[in-house]
């Protein structure tokens, strides 16, 4: 290992992380374990690329020197950003499963018991088959999850830098709610919303800012596609702020024109939630435990609304196609999964088909304490209510002058704005 001061972490952080793994990996009697997914790659060294599409490993040997195995123009992270040493790319005309099983020959590994993460995205069932055909001669076993056994639980420094991930957030936040009014493009909100978070020192997000008006807020995992924001139309907001690799993640929701009474009761009833789950989580619950909870606030409820998911999700270290590490620990039913400190979860109150045709969401990354939980927020929950119609643009009247027409801008009164006194407060 590479003694450095220019990575994300201390080199004492990295270092436990990996001893933790291998003492993970004699417990369950390997010899060695090759990780390939970007996230977990990325918590054990401070690798990341947006190339990930190219197969990529780390092998670490229980007691020998990790290495890895890359596309070669990749190499240049390792060297630029890790504490590993021992490289081994291999061209973009060569064949990336035979450079993993020949280093593995290489470094004695061989004839060994190796674990392999057989649900990564990131290692089809292809190059799987390959190296299972072409490493006759180990013995090779699913450990996924291996990693992520100490991915669950944030240390302090990851909390700190989680922090600087909120700081995006907010900031993409506030810029997204100020921006919304009748006449806009969901398109240009999201603009406002990246350009605040990278401003505030955010870095590229997994997923870029969720926006979507009126009946598009019904729709799934919707964005920004080019729609104006009509008068008196509501605007959903789900911004996931990102540093170096790490999420945060909150919903919030615009109100143009009055605050209806079915939507009044939206945000009460996810108000409580949230209020609850700060008042009740603490380490001891189960995953099952908090996910009741939530759930039998949100549905009961006089508007028609649901709570159609999971309630809340892990989130941490995450490349696309998502902010959320839920594959590792989501809170829904069933689940018996212990909360621990450190643990970090976007919780996700939110209700669809508010009288058949709204979706609205208040949303909070919390962080599971010694004895409770704590939000990385400040921003308030309420809804912003703003004015449901566009502001009236000056009318013109001409006058004379020595014989040529000119114009002369008059500017009419600004329309009222109903419940300002529910707008967030920045």
């Amino acid at each position: 290992m590479i003694e450095r001061d220019d990575m994300t972490f201390t080199f004492a952080e990295y270092q436990r992380r990996l001893a933790e793994l291998r003492a993970r990996i004699a417990e369950r009697r390997l010899d060695a374990v090759v990780v390939t997914d970007p996230e977990n790659i990325t918590y054990l060294t401070d690798y990341q690329t947006t190339g990930y599409s190219f197969f990529q490993a780390l092998v670490i040997p229980l007691e020998k020197e990790p290495f890895m195995i890359t596309r070669a123009l990749e190499e240049s992270n390792i060297f630029a950003r890790t504490w590993v040493e021992v490289t081994r790319p291999y061209p973009d005309t060569g064949d990336a499963i035979q450079m993993l099983v020949d280093a593995l020959r290489e470094f004695g590994l061989g004839d060994k018991r190796i674990g392999y993460e057989r649900n990564s995205y990131f290692f089809p069932a292809y190059q799987q088959d390959c190296i299972h055909t072409t490493l006759r001669n180990a013995k090779l076993m699913d450990c996924f999850g291996i990693v992520e056994e100490g991915r669950i639980s944030k240390s302090q420094e990851e909390i700190a830098v989680m922090r600087r991930a909120a700081i995006a957030t907010e900031a993409g936040m506030k810029a997204g709610i100020e921006i919304c009014r009748p006449g806009i493009t969901e398109n240009e909100i999201g603009a406002e919303i990246a350009a605040a978070m990278f401003r505030a020192g955010g870095e590229t997000p997994a997923v870029m800012p969720y926006v979507t008006s009126g009946p598009r807020t019904m729709i799934g995992h919707a964005s920004f596609e080019g729609r104006t924001v009509q008068p008196n139309e509501h605007v959903f907001l789900e911004v996931g702020g990102c540093y170096r690799r790490y999420h945060t993640a909150m919903m919030r929701t615009v109100i143009l024109g009055e605050l209806s009474d079915a939507m009044y009761q939206s945000q009460e009833i996810m108000k409580r939630a949230l209020n609850e789950i700060h008042r009740l989580v603490q380490p001891g619950m189960t995953v099952s435990d908090v996910d009741n909870m939530v759930r039998n606030i949100i549905m009961d409820n006089q508007v028609g609304a649901s709570l159609i998911t999971r309630s809340g999700y892990s989130i941490g270290i995450a490349f696309p196609p998502s902010w959320d590490e839920g594959y590792i620990i989501s809170l829904k039913q069933g689940n018996s999964a212990v909360l621990k400190p450190g643990m970090t979860f976007h919780m996700i109150p939110w209700m669809w088909g508010i009288e058949g045709n709204k979706t609205c969401g208040i949303s909070d990354t919390i962080e599971i304490t010694e004895d409770g939980c704590r939000s990385f927020f400040s921003l308030d929950r309420d809804f912003t209510v703003k004015p449901g119609k566009a502001e009236s643009k000056p009318e013109t009247k001409t006058i004379e002058l020595s014989g040529t027409p000119a114009k002369e801008n008059v500017k009419k009164p600004k329309a009222n704005a109903k419940s300002a006194d529910k707008a967030v407060n920045e």
